[in-house]
């Protein structure tokens, strides 16, 4: 293993009788038990993802015409039946007459790794998203306050306003309440503002108004 604790192992491939030699670790990352199986081509492709198969075996064809260096990111499903996430690297082995007659490098289980990435990126999204919903939440109690409207009508005066600025409501949300944050006089603070959300509730109320006399017009045609 590496310093960092992530799984390396070793193989060697044997072009003319398809043989691979692994390290112990390989062996540990399929899920075997060191000389459990004998590796072949067939085995190391079987136990790659099915959705990954046929590009690591194009990976592996290619490397075996050229020799060239080369590596791949792919997964793998384990002995047990767990899946990896594995990155493979490596070269071919020239004989004296040039022609390719090994591939040898390492195999890296980046497994821990990617699902530590994985759950960081998860925590931030939500981090994000419970801190959009508080700032959210807050904006609507200073204009629930200023404005004196309620709840809902609150929320339709911010997303009106974000409408016609095209603003985000997550971001128009954060500046008002960074703007109302530390003062004791947030009217003064917050006037220009205020004066736009008031405006922006005129208009939501005259649009509320003329959708529900259209709904009782249409309802009166109908009777």
């Amino acid at each position: 293993m590496t310093g960092d604790q992530t799984p390396v192992g070793q193989y060697r491939v044997d072009l003319a009788t398809g043989r691979w030699w692994w390290s112990d670790e390989t062996y540990r990352i399929h899920g075997f038990e060191p000389g459990e199986v004998v590796p072949t081509t067939a085995v190391v492709l079987a136990h790659k993802h099915p959705h990954d198969r046929d590009r690591v075996r194009r990976v592996l064809d290619e490397a075996r015409r050229d020799g060239a260096p080369f590596a791949t990111v792919h997964r793998i499903v384990d002995a047990d039946g767990n899946e990896h996430v594995v990155s493979i690297v490596g070269q071919g082995r020239r004989d004296d007459a040039g022609q390719v007659v090994e591939l040898e490098g390492y195999v890296l289980d980046l497994t821990a790794g990617v699902k530590d990435l994985a759950a960081e990126r998860a925590n931030v999204s939500i981090r994000a998203a419970a801190a959009s919903r508080r700032d959210i939440e807050q904006a609507k109690g200073v204009i629930r306050m200023a404005l004196d409207v309620g709840d809902e009508e609150a929320f339709e005066v911010l997303r009106h306003y974000s409408n016609i600025t095209n603003i985000p409501v997550r971001e128009l949300a954060a500046r008002l309440v960074e703007h109302a944050r530390g003062t004791s006089l947030p009217h003064e603070r917050l006037a220009p503002l205020l004066d736009a959300l008031e405006d922006a509730t005129g208009r939501v109320r005259t649009e509320t108004t003329d959708h529900e006399t259209t709904d009782h017009e249409t309802v009166h045609r109908v009777d």
